[in-house]
């Protein structure tokens, strides 16, 4: 593969596919599919495939640094997941009121252990009712931010100390200052996404600080410097890239999931690989994904 040759790794037609993450020491990539209920892994030598169906709307999974199973966000919490010998799911915070129309979105590991997730409202996106959780190693749970009407990223600078979180709904990423107790200070706009562009979803940093974008709508997947400048653009053969994580074995591979959500039927038609998991080689590696605990 060249660095713009973009490869169909599978196409599991994912209605929504997000959360990509890539575990080292299973030489696998795990996805979900958060609106069919789905966990999917990949095995990269093997092309080896797993899914697990889940109770529930799964939007992430994040792993743990004692190995002992996963982090997961669920549509209405967070909890603790087994997936061998058998499915196994423990909650330890369900944060929405019953009937509140309330769902987890996106999460991530920070360098400090602590797992920060975004929420929204499952139907109305106009409501910006999300917040930003922040839990902690002891299992606690804060709300760090609040106002979000569609909660993506979040993605942290190499050296710990820069918070990148999207509205997906604004098309905006903001940045913040994170300092060492884990408090934000105020956000402040790094990058407004204009006509064309998409919207910012998921994303990634590598190893060079650079962020890497899917842009839902845009038909592309780009990588901006620190400081908010285009540097590269991957276009993709679909209109909705949904996430992004840098994995294999050199860390130069980019995983993209997809979405069919979204789509009208004349736009599936002219994108047949729409919901597929795509790769693409680039010239900088990412850094390994940031573990919880």
């Amino acid at each position: 593969m060249s660095k713009h040759d973009v490869q169909c790794l599978w196409e599991v037609g994912a209605q929504l596919g997000e959360g990509p993450l890539w575990m080292a020491e299973q030489n696998r990539l795990y996805f979900v599919d958060l609106k069919q209920q789905m966990l999917h892994a990949l095995e990269a030598g093997s092309g080896q495939r797993r899914s697990w169906a889940m109770p529930d709307y799964m939007c992430w999974l994040i792993a743990r640094r004692d190995g002992d199973g996963f982090m997961a966000g669920l549509r209405d919490g967070i909890a603790r997941i087994w997936l061998e010998p058998e499915l196994r799911i423990e909650y330890l915070h369900r944060p929405f009121a019953e009937g509140s129309g309330l769902r987890m979105n996106d999460a991530k590991a920070d360098s400090a252990g602590r797992l920060w997730a975004g929420s929204m409202h499952n139907h109305d996106y106009q409501q910006a009712v999300g917040k930003l959780f922040r839990l902690d190693p002891d299992h606690s749970l804060q709300v760090a931010d609040e106002g979000y009407h569609i909660c993506n990223g979040p993605s942290f600078s190499l050296d710990g100390a820069t918070m990148y979180h999207t509205d997906s709904y604004e098309g905006r990423i903001y940045s913040y200052a994170l300092a060492a107790d884990g408090t934000l200070d105020a956000p402040r706009v790094w990058r407004a996404f204009g006509e064309g562009e998409g919207s910012p979803d998921g994303m990634t940093v590598d190893s060079e600080g650079c962020v890497w974008i899917a842009q839902w709508g845009g038909s592309r997947v780009c990588r901006y410097s620190p400081a908010g400048e285009l540097l590269d653009t991957i276009a993709m053969p679909v209109r909705n890239p949904a996430s992004c994580t840098l994995g294999g074995a050199d860390l130069k591979t980019l995983f993209i999931t997809t979405a069919r959500e979204d789509n009208t039927p004349e736009q599936l038609a002219a994108h047949p690989l729409t919901g597929a998991v795509f790769a693409v080689r680039v010239d900088v590696a990412g850094v390994p994904a940031a573990r919880f605990g």
